[in-house]
């Protein structure tokens, strides 16, 4: 997964969500057009332009490197001219959305939820999408890209936050993330982990196994006793930690160098370093372990909205997904996309067991994501504090 930093239930967010106006209409020759709403049968006339927000490496014309790119086709099939802008934090995401300059966003979990909330997002009628159909089951519908069944956006891709380790130093091959929490202290200065707030959950998620009183049920509805026990846990870790992450360049670097041989990563880091002779393996620990599924939503004031259907439509299309999946680190988002893919396997595409591991990144809210009602869980400004507590 190549952002350069990155840092999701119903319950709690409907009544927020409910103030969303949903827009009918379906354009019109004049120049203008209506937002599209899920009642929409089918769409206006393109406008011939699209604003779009997005990860690095997820909105590619060629400018960075002439062999990839899937703008081109878009603009020549549809009109629809592409102005893109990258952000590095899904914080900074959140924040550019409000300023009403984009269409379309592609937006990780600990995002998506923000943004429903806020009425920056729109429904999505998922019919006038028809590589929809084709998108793999257990990433419709979900947590942090639906609300009360409603569709919020279009699956990318997806993957897991893994385990790399230096197999010249650690011994025995580990299974479990006590290397990093219990364990560290063995290669202590020489752990790794992520640099963002979503990490706590990475804590929540070894807890849930190795403190199993706490009672945690979903590593992003944590209650006070439940918060306080991961923020403990990483504060533990700190010393241990020689260098905190958000940049996958920096990772492959330290661990090319032995500067870290533990520590959390992607899919695509590992690939690079596999592809230098690097002595390192990654693992799924046996506790799971937190991941991405990002969305592609549309801005609930989209001044394109029908330019911005037909962006959803044709990123997920499986050409296209292969090419924007693959050149960014991660699983395509239908089986048909691995048909211009030879490296599914690597990924794990398709694989609902493994995919059922993972703890996909969602938005904390106070009304919790695991369905409870008697308690308050606490939310992702909380988080965030405490994040910069835990790195001192």
């Amino acid at each position: 997964m190549m952002h350069s930093s990155r840092g999701r239930r119903f319950a709690g967010t409907a009544l927020a969500i409910g103030a969303i106006a949903v827009l009918a209409g379906c354009g019109t020759s004049g120049g203008g057009s209506a937002a599209p709403s899920e009642e929409a049968e089918e769409l206006g006339e393109y406008e011939g332009s699209v604003s779009i927000l997005a990860w690095p490496g997820y909105v590619e014309d060629g400018s960075n490197d002439p062999a990839v790119d899937w703008v081109t086709g878009f603009e020549e099939e549809t009109g629809c001219e592409v102005a893109s802008k990258t952000y590095g934090t899904s914080d900074e995401a959140v924040n550019l959305m409000k300023t009403g300059d984009y269409d379309v966003i592609a937006a990780s979990g600990d995002a998506t939820l923000r943004l429903i909330a806020a009425g920056d997002v729109a429904p999505v009628n998922t019919d006038l999408i028809p590589s929809y159909a084709g998108i793999y089951d257990f990433l419709k519908e979900k947590e942090w890209n639906s609300v009360d069944g409603q569709s919020y956006g279009v699956p990318h891709g997806y993957g897991a936050n893994l385990l790399l380790y230096n197999t010249d130093v650690v011994s025995p091959a580990p299974t479990s993330w006590d290397i990093v929490f219990d364990g560290a202290s063995e290669y202590s200065g020489k752990i790794t982990a992520y640099d963002s707030p979503i990490y706590i959950a990475d804590a929540a998620v070894y807890l849930m196994a190795h403190q199993p009183e706490l009672g945690i049920q979903n590593p992003y509805a944590l209650d006070e006793e439940q918060f306080t026990a991961a923020v403990d846990l990483l504060k533990a870790q700190r010393e241990h930690v020689g260098e905190y992450w958000s940049d996958y360049l920096k990772e492959i670097q330290a661990f090319e160098t032995g500067d870290s041989v533990a520590g959390t990563t992607w899919q695509v880091i590992q690939n690079v370093l596999a592809g230098s002779d690097a002595t390192t393996e990654v693992v799924l620990p046996e506790e799971g372990a937190t991941g991405w599924s990002d969305t592609w939503m549309i801005a609930s004031e989209a001044k394109s909205p029908n330019c911005a259907y037909a962006w959803l439509d044709w990123i997920a299309s499986p050409e296209v997904n292969a090419q924007a999946t693959a050149y960014f680190g991660e699983a395509p988002s239908s089986q048909e996309a691995c048909d211009y893919r030879d490296d599914c396997e690597a990924y794990h595409a398709g694989d609902e067991e493994y995919a059922s591991q993972i703890w996909y990144w969602t938005t904390p809210i106070a009304d919790c994501v695991d369905g409870r009602t008697d308690v308050e869980c606490v939310d992702y400004s909380k988080w965030t504090e405490a994040w910069t507590e835990i790195k001192g």
